[in-house]
């Protein structure tokens, strides 16, 4: 029983073919796209405005050479919350729950961000690495745990994404499981737990989008670091 659990967590196979290549593709299917009318659609208007909002919030503290960033950041948000939304349906998988392609993700992004700081401002780049007014004798050990908090900085970027959606999941999967046993045999219970399960679906929708944001925005900050 505790097996079956997970298997929401398997990417789905159809004559043997993996299906995560569909699920990956079918976000860029559900946006509109623009059209060639003077005024845009309520639903246009509605996805320009959020594209805007985010992307000025996103970029804010960032130098204009960091604003080349700015589509690949709003791409990929756009992409983590309809992974993640999507997920949230029946019958559906949630790539996000896989840790190797979160760290697909993170791992490309946050060695581009430390590249860009070697190559620009190396000096500076390395100088994180030792905070200043640091005594001699910590030198040499706060050089080891900076270097390894650099290194575990996209182990964190995927792991925290994945954690909370399979966390989210799998509450969900175990309440709804807990209310469909006790419909039979104690109803008034089962009601209750059946509003605790829509209650918490609310609060999985806003995690969906949250570890989005999160996700894109702890880039833009290693970004900030090395721009």
């Amino acid at each position: 029983m505790t097996l079956s659990f997970f298997d929401q967590f398997m990417s789905p196979t159809y004559l043997g073919i993996p299906l995560i290549v569909l699920a990956l593709s079918l976000p860029w299917v559900l946006f509109p796209t623009p059209s060639s009318r003077w005024l845009n659609n309520r639903l246009l208007t509605l996805q320009g405005w959020f594209v805007n909002r985010f992307t000025q919030q996103l970029l804010l503290p960032l130098n204009p050479g960091g604003h080349k960033w700015a589509i690949l950041f709003t791409s990929l948000m756009l992409f983590l919350i309809t992974l993640n939304m999507l997920g949230l349906l029946p019958y559906t998988f949630t790539p996000t729950t896989q840790l190797s392609l979160n760290m697909g993700l993170a791992v490309p992004l946050w060695l581009a961000t430390v590249i860009i700081g070697m190559r620009n401002q190396p000096t500076i780049a390395l100088g994180h690495l030792l905070p200043e007014g640091t005594p001699t004798l910590l030198i040499p050990v706060l050089i080891v745990i900076e270097t390894i908090s650099l290194f575990i900085r996209p182990l964190a970027l995927g792991v925290r994404l994945t954690a909370n959606l399979t966390a989210g999941h799998l509450l969900i999967q175990l309440i709804a499981t807990a209310a469909f046993v006790l419909l039979p045999l104690m109803p008034t219970v089962a009601i209750l737990t059946a509003t605790l399960l829509f209650l918490l679906t609310l609060l999985e929708v806003a995690v969906a989008m949250i570890q989005a944001y999160v996700f894109v925005l702890l880039l833009s900050l290693y970004l900030q670091e090395n721009v």
